[in-house]
């Protein structure tokens, strides 16, 4: 397994795809083993994609002390020069999003391009969902509620008109939670991840940010409202937004979605 120590921590990453460099950073309780993920996307046609399991997830360090956001960022710094990446584009979703408005905050030098998928600036910008309400549910009410809060348009009327799909969108999200939930320090990891969210906000150092930023939403999403991503795009200086049909998955959604990723990404190399 390629892990790496970055401080103290060991990161679990993989590289994937061909092409110029790209950094993705995953959301609350992304793992790599969760498929299909980042490696089964697009972006591996474009470019050369590195990805990682964030402190607390899937194969990387659990400590059980508190993180900061801050933690997290120069995780994601301190790996991209571990393995001579960088500046490079920066594509982050949703949790990942937040933690890419700090790597760009504080190493701008790493971060080429900035790609902020439906993860508002905190604070005054607004907030996501507070996902750390409903994280001791069990599993399948968990679920639910999160894919209903992630689409709007799955409302109950909506669940009860749809029962099949709802039903295997359910199963589904179930099965992707699960994995690795019986490993040694599974919980701790998810409870200080969730800790650290909750203390996001960029929102008073968004205007020091000089590199592109796009920032990308979607319509009907309840986990990261278009309000809050509107602000976010007028808070940072030169900064574009792009709405997508969709809910907080909308790039998985709205197929036009990643072609706009992907040509802001390219942009650069002249190749948009």
């Amino acid at each position: 397994m390629p892990r790496l120590l970055v401080g103290d921590v060991n990161l679990y990453y993989e590289v994937g795809g061909q092409g110029p460099k790209l950094i993705y950073l995953g959301g609350t309780g992304s793992d790599l083993r969760q498929l299909p993920g980042v490696m089964q996307w697009p972006l591996v046609e474009h470019f050369q994609v590195l990805a990682f399991d964030q402190r607390g997830q899937g194969r990387s360090d659990k400590p059980d002390r508190p993180y900061s956001m801050a933690d997290y960022a120069d995780d994601a710094a301190g790996l991209l020069r571990a393995l001579h990446w960088g500046p490079c584009p920066v594509v982050g979703f949703s949790f990942g999003a937040m933690v890419a408005q700090e790597l760009a905050l504080r190493h701008a030098s790493l971060v080429a391009r900035l790609a902020l998928l439906c993860g508002p600036a905190g604070g005054q910008g607004g907030r996501s969902y507070p996902l750390h309400r409903i994280w001791d549910l069990p599993l399948e009410e968990r679920a639910r509620k999160l894919l209903a809060q992630s689409d709007l348009r799955r409302d109950e009327a909506w669940q009860r008109a749809n029962p099949e799909q709802w039903r295997a969108l359910v199963e589904d999200t179930v099965a992707r939670q699960a994995i690795g939930q019986d490993e040694p320090g599974h919980g701790v990891g998810a409870l200080r991840q969730l800790e650290a969210r909750k203390q996001h906000d960029a929102w008073d150092r968004l205007g020091l940010l000089a590199m592109p930023v796009l920032a990308l939403a979607g319509r009907f999403d309840g986990v990261a409202p278009l309000p809050a991503m509107e602000k976010l795009a007028g808070r940072i200086p030169g900064a574009r937004l792009e709405v997508f049909e969709g809910g907080h998955y909308f790039h998985l959604q709205d197929p036009r979605a990643f072609e706009v990723i992907i040509a802001f990404c390219l942009a650069d190399r002249g190749e948009a």
